[in-house]
């Protein structure tokens, strides 16, 4: 069998078009829907139609945040490089990762904790709102509810969808019963890729707001 050669804008909008016509007549709000079908896109598992959950207002706030110089800040850097650069740039944005930091390694290692919860801990040092995207370390989500329960540090946002058996279930679920505005994806599954795609919908939702 001879394939084609697609052009990578029409492989999204061929994708795209696949996954409408799988998910057939299931219903998806307009608010969450780019968010829903990039997550989709970006794993090929329609298991994210049904694992979202989004706080209440959760993409307005997150845009909002964007809009008043909100940094986002990764728990690795595969999140962070698969973050659209051209999308923050056109909307004033920023990408932080800490997580190969001299001084977070430093802290890690004194402190006895992973360097996620390190990247945390500096995080809160930030003199700005933050929007923290978490996308493989339960431990970062941990620290930043005892943060929020603190009262030392709250973000704007949080993407909560880290992957994995250990503490992954129930630190999404600290993050839902923190009160923090959030994206998590309930359950084991999520990865880098996925708090990446959803921190593109959010930008690219932006975009279509800026043309309307």
């Amino acid at each position: 069998m001879k394939l084609e050669y697609v052009a990578p804008q029409e492989i999204e909008r061929r994708s795209f078009e696949i996954i409408t016509a799988e998910l057939g007549d299931k219903k998806i709000p307009d608010e969450i829907r780019p968010v829903v079908l990039r997550c989709i896109h970006t794993t090929a598992d329609f298991d994210y139609y049904e694992n979202l959950y989004f706080s209440e207002n959760a993409v307005r706030i997150a845009k909002d945040a964007l809009r008043n110089g909100a940094v986002i800040v990764t728990d690795t850097n595969m999140a962070k490089a698969g973050i659209n650069q051209s999308a923050l740039t056109r909307h004033g944005c920023e990408v932080m990762c800490f997580m190969s930091d001299l001084d977070v390694a430093e802290t890690a290692k004194q402190n006895g904790t992973t360097r996620a919860v390190a990247s945390v801990d500096k995080a809160a040092s930030l003199k700005r709102p933050v929007i923290y995207a978490v996308g493989n370390a339960p431990t970062a989500l941990i620290r930043l509810c005892e943060h929020v329960r603190n009262g030392t540090f709250r973000p704007e946002f949080v993407i909560g969808v880290p992957v994995g058996f250990v503490n992954v279930v129930q630190s999404k679920e600290m993050l839902i019963n923190s009160g923090v505005p959030c994206i998590t994806a309930r359950g084991r599954k999520g990865g880098s890729n996925v708090a990446a795609a959803i921190c593109n919908a959010i930008l690219y939702m932006l975009d279509t707001e800026s043309k309307s």
